[in-house]
């Protein structure tokens, strides 16, 4: 049932996005927004700050989403309540500049900028960090994780979708997400973007990235996984990675080159 209202609630929130945004932007949440990992800061809420072994050796390669399923039910069983775990991620500090870069976007969102977050992490971690930083309405949609609490006080996590790329861990490819947002907002304005932006740190965010054209721009975060697989992939494959790369290590630097490109 929240699953289905959690999409009335997003198709709603569809059909009041304007359509005279010049520009698309799409954020990653994890070391990208917040300078830490949501999933490995809710560790903090168990015994004695850390995970049993038994527990951290169910964790299989491409399987994150299942484990993390386990993680929940585990912190629940020890009596972590739903207070404690938003108290702990509306504590995560944003990266640095990142606030700033808000700040620019909410000023100049009302008239160049549509904002969407793509996430592997989970609506409850994200929610609550956004709603305690004061920027949530400065998205126009979330495409991440369902998670709700049950009757009994567990924070249940459902997997995003299912989808047939070998890149990516089995709940989420976020090019798949960010190709289907994109071809499904251009046909309902009736024009393409003029350019689509690309905020991440990730390996997760490498494969949406893949997606984008030579008048896009992508901000991977500098020396992360994202950064290294795009020089890799420029060495490698000279012409498969298309868009522009304007690698950070403080958000102030997306918002010089977003100026920039504003003004053109």
């Amino acid at each position: 049932m929240n699953s289905n209202r959690s999409s009335e609630t997003m198709a709603s929130r569809q059909t009041h996005i304007a359509s005279d945004k010049r520009f698309l932007i799409f954020f990653d949440f994890d070391e990208t927004i917040v300078d830490e990992t949501s999933d490995d800061m809710v560790v903090q809420a168990a015994p004695g700050k850390h995970l049993p072994g038994w527990l951290q050796d169910t964790y299989q390669p491409g399987r994150y989403n299942e484990y993390m399923q386990r993680v929940l039910a585990y912190l629940a069983e020890q009596g972590v309540t739903e207070n404690i775990i938003r108290s702990i991620m509306e504590k995560i500090p944003a990266t640095p500049g990142m606030l700033t870069l808000f700040q620019y976007l909410r000023n100049r969102s009302s008239l160049d900028f549509e904002v969407v977050l793509v996430s592997d992490a989970n609506t409850f971690f994200i929610e609550s960090w956004l709603q305690r930083a004061g920027v949530r309405h400065l998205f126009n949609r979330i495409f991440t994780n369902p998670a709700t609490f049950n009757k009994d006080g567990r924070l249940v996590m459902r997997p995003f979708h299912s989808h047939d790329c070998l890149r990516c861990p089995d709940n989420m490819c976020k090019q798949v997400v960010v190709r289907d947002y994109v071809a499904r907002r251009t046909q309902e304005r009736g024009r393409p973007y003029q350019r689509v932006f690309y905020v991440g740190d990730g390996a997760n965010d490498f494969c949406p990235a893949l997606s984008l054209g030579p008048r896009d721009v992508v901000f991977p975060r500098r020396d992360f996984p994202m950064h290294k697989l795009i020089i890799e992939t420029h060495e490698a494959m000279p012409g498969e990675f298309k868009a522009v790369t304007v690698p950070w290590a403080s958000a102030e630097e997306v918002v010089q080159r977003l100026r920039k490109l504003v003004a053109e």
